[in-house]
């Protein structure tokens, strides 16, 4: 019997072979993947709703003609200059402040230096060594299966950073060619680095739920998946309980919670038959295959790579004020600061209705009143819709509901 079937009979001898790969993944029994843990990381780029770019005035339409939102800035040309946009600023302060992260009243902006085709200045304006917020947090709901209850779990959010997107490739297969669509380049990205605290597919796919259902509330991101518009890098590892961390994988542009899903749980488990037989796990990025849903090697990055970060020479720092400054051209903090605590006070409103539903339920359950499970729904929505009024936490129902919902229907 195949080694991989069963724990603790590894031969150290063997030589991984990577053509059996997928025959491995079938073997791969709970007895040995329950030996392992996961440690993943997420990475999440939004596109910032606003109608225009980050450093240029060029629109931002997703259905626009190829190139037909290019401004002499965004195609690079010698001797542009870029212009930051204030309400790209003003969002991701918002943003920052909703999920608990310190806003430092100084940034700075980095050039990243990398080539890619779709992006004709050769670096990205980012703010990697002196980012907009730090040391966050996000708390969500870690839906059950039918062999255990969801849970709540915290996940540390370690910086936001404004930064530019890049344009967009498209391969023509017929005429063997690659096309390059610079309308996206330049549109403001906000960057959530996420601490690698989570450990399972499930709690990866929980989190960007909400985080995109606090991006909708805010309005800072229509977090439209199949757009482009919010993607999601992951980075994942395996190690056994009490040995260091194992040598992480990254896979790259994940834009659907399905995808986000299946890329995670099959790449723990390739991981897994890797170690197990007696291969060794490479540092490089990965891409999701939806048609064979695997994972491809696309770069390897066991040798680092040097971005050569230097500081954006052509734009100045970033200064925020508050309510003790008095410079009053600069962003105010605290504006926002009161706005995050209204829109707390009404998901709280929100939270004490939701608190009586089960009363509810019982209540007619006791009456032995047999009402329609829809008219019932109906009735409960009516209870909130009523007590939030025309607050934009009606875009949070999905998650403060997700729960009750359920509880109403089984009674």
């Amino acid at each position: 019997m195949n080694a991989i079937l069963r724990p603790n009979r590894l031969n150290a001898h063997n030589v991984f072979n990577y053509r059996k790969l997928s025959s491995l993944l079938d073997e791969l029994c709970p007895e040995v993947m329950s030996q392992y843990s996961a440690v993943i990381g997420l990475e999440v780029h939004s596109q910032i709703s606003c109608s225009s770019k980050l450093f240029s005035s060029s629109g931002t339409s997703y259905l626009s003609s190829p190139n037909s939102q290019v401004s002499v800035f965004d195609c690079a040309l010698p001797g542009t200059l870029p212009v930051l946009n204030r309400k790209c600023v003003e969002s991701a302060v918002k943003t920052a402040l909703a999920l608990n992260c310190h806003v430092w009243k100084r940034s700075l902006f980095d050039r990243k230096h990398y080539f890619y085709a779709d992006m004709p200045a050769g670096y990205q304006i980012t703010q990697q060594r002196h980012p907009l917020a730090t040391n966050g947090f996000i708390e969500f709901i870690v839906d059950g299966d039918h062999h255990s209850d969801g849970y709540m779990k915290r996940s540390a959010l370690k910086q936001i950073q404004l930064e530019q997107d890049s344009g967009k490739s498209l391969q023509d297969e017929d005429n063997n060619r690659s096309l390059v669509d610079l309308n996206r380049a330049g549109v403001g990205l906000m960057e959530f680095v996420f601490e690698p605290d989570l450990t399972s597919a499930a709690e990866a796919v929980s989190l960007v739920k909400e985080l995109i259902l606090i991006l909708r509330t805010l309005r800072t991101c229509s977090c439209r998946m199949n757009e482009g518009v919010l993607r999601v890098d992951a980075n994942i590892s395996v190690r056994k309980p009490n040995q260091p961390l194992g040598v992480r994988t990254e896979v790259k542009n994940l834009n659907s919670f399905r995808f986000i899903g299946s890329a995670i749980e099959y790449e723990i488990k390739r991981q897994i038959a890797v170690i197990e037989s007696g291969g060794r796990v490479i540092n490089e990025t990965r891409m999701y295959d939806m048609k064979t849903k695997e994972t491809a090697v696309m770069r390897d990055k066991e040798v680092v790579q040097d971005y050569r970060f230097m500081p954006e020479p052509n734009l100045p720092p970033i200064l925020l004020r508050d309510d003790n400054d008095l410079n009053s051209d600069l962003i105010n903090i605290s504006d926002f600061e009161r706005e995050i605590s209204y829109q707390q006070t009404i998901e709280k409103m929100c939270l004490s209705a939701i608190e009586s539903l089960p009363k509810i339920a019982r209540k007619y359950a006791k009456s032995g009143i047999r009402r329609p499970q829809s008219l019932l729904i109906e009735n409960v929505m009516n209870l909130l819709n009523n007590r939030v009024n025309e607050s934009d936490i009606w875009l949070q129902y999905d998650r403060l509901l997700r729960n009750d919902i359920k509880s109403l229907k089984d009674h």
